[in-house]
């Protein structure tokens, strides 16, 4: 901005000597009507000079503009900073340079009107002078007239607004919360030998397509450290549900104090067996999210622990009979362990995530079932900030 005064007192010092006085002169004879004159710089600002005549073009000469342009720098920058400190989207500065420095024929005011910059991209921040004088002569200095459409902002000017408003959501905000939603598989992990109720020792054999697990949660990540930090700590509450389905013709049998995987001898054809549990469980862990140049997410890792507690288990049985398809369904807790609790990681690119979970404890109470422990994987497929 200030290099554009800079421009147009030297363009004015032009037209108000030599050949450009001579043109002005054809507007002499309309005293009642102003006339105006528009100045277009090469750093697309425009400026428009409004006076009545051309007499009071050819005394801008008299104005000492070569002193008053260095003044105009420094109340610029006045007008700018009180802007930017100021709690209303517009200040108006007025200083006074003929009281200043009297008998040198400055103009007797000079008003300053600067709009609050904003972070959304478009026109550049708007700087209205007018000096006033006996004359009335009335300069007034945007990035654009008002006849003129505003040109888009380039694309780097686009570039630079969206990260400076990431950069301030990054510091302002030290906690955060966002909606996770996991979908992946179950799979038994650290079996021990088991034997069926009939004596004969096997493994349990889950059918990997429909032992899902699904999760949903709310979690809350705390920064540690400055507001540069990319350390923070992760905990919110989270509804589990873990599905583990047989192959084969096996069904789960809850019999005798004991919950036993029993091979099905009656005929019957199972096309679903599973065993189902819903928790809630507690995450605590930490987390690197790491940033580009531009303050959007890039790597994260997150490794911790978690406790829950099992709401409920059931299971459920579909087969075919003589043409018609059952449906058998069975609340119970089949001897499985209440209180969970286990590690857990994830690990992921911008808006990808991975996550493993292992429950260090036994999926059944000991001697009561089978002996193992459960590995969930999968992928963290919504995640909503």
């Amino acid at each position: 901005m200030q290099r554009a005064f800079l421009s147009f007192f030297l363009l004015m010092l032009a037209l108000v000597s030599g050949p450009n006085v001579a043109r002005a002169t054809a507007l002499a004879g309309r005293a009642t009507v102003k006339d105006t004159i528009v100045v277009r710089l090469p750093n697309k600002a425009v400026l428009t000079l409004t006076v009545r005549d051309a007499a009071q073009l050819r005394q801008l000469k008299n104005y000492h503009l070569d002193s008053l342009t260095s003044r105009l720098a420094g109340y610029i920058a006045q007008a700018e900073a009180a802007a930017k400190s100021g709690k209303s989207e517009q200040v108006t500065m007025e200083f006074y340079p003929d009281k200043d420095q009297p008998g040198k024929n400055m103009p007797e005011q000079i008003r300053i009107t600067t709009h609050k910059p904003t972070a959304s991209y478009g026109p550049s921040n708007k700087v209205e002078v007018l000096l006033e004088k006996k004359t009335g002569l009335v300069i007034n200095i945007d990035g654009k007239d008002d006849s003129t459409p505003r040109s888009a902002a380039s694309r780097a000017d686009r570039q630079a607004s969206r990260d400076s408003t990431r950069r301030k959501e990054l510091e302002r905000h030290s906690t955060k919360s966002h909606l996770i939603f996991d979908l992946g598989l179950n799979a038994l992990v650290n079996q021990k030998q088991y034997f069926t109720p009939a004596g004969q020792a096997e493994n349990i054999d889950l059918r990997t397509e429909g032992s899902r697990y699904v999760n949903i949660g709310l979690n809350w990540d705390a920064r540690l450290g400055g507001k540069h930090s990319p350390l923070s700590l992760t905990v919110g509450p989270e509804f589990a549900f873990n599905n583990y389905m047989l192959s084969g013709n096996d069904k789960w049998v809850n019999a005798n104090g004991r919950t036993d995987v029993v091979r099905e001898t009656n005929g019957r054809q199972f096309q679903k067996t599973k065993l189902a549990t819903s928790s809630i469980n507690l995450p605590l862990m930490l987390r690197l999210q790491l940033h580009d140049s531009h303050y959007r997410p890039t790597f994260t890792i997150g490794a911790g622990g978690f406790v829950g507690y099992r709401i409920k288990s059931w299971t459920k049985l579909k087969y075919t009979s003589e043409g018609t398809t059952y449906k058998d369904h069975d609340d119970g807790s089949y001897n499985m362990e209440n209180f969970l609790y286990g590690l857990q990681g994830t690990i992921g690119y911008r808006d990808l995530e991975f996550f493993g979970k292992y429950n260090m404890n036994g999926l059944f109470k000991t001697n009561v079932g089978p002996d193992t422990q459960v590995l969930s994987f999968g992928v963290r497929i919504i995640g909503i900030n």
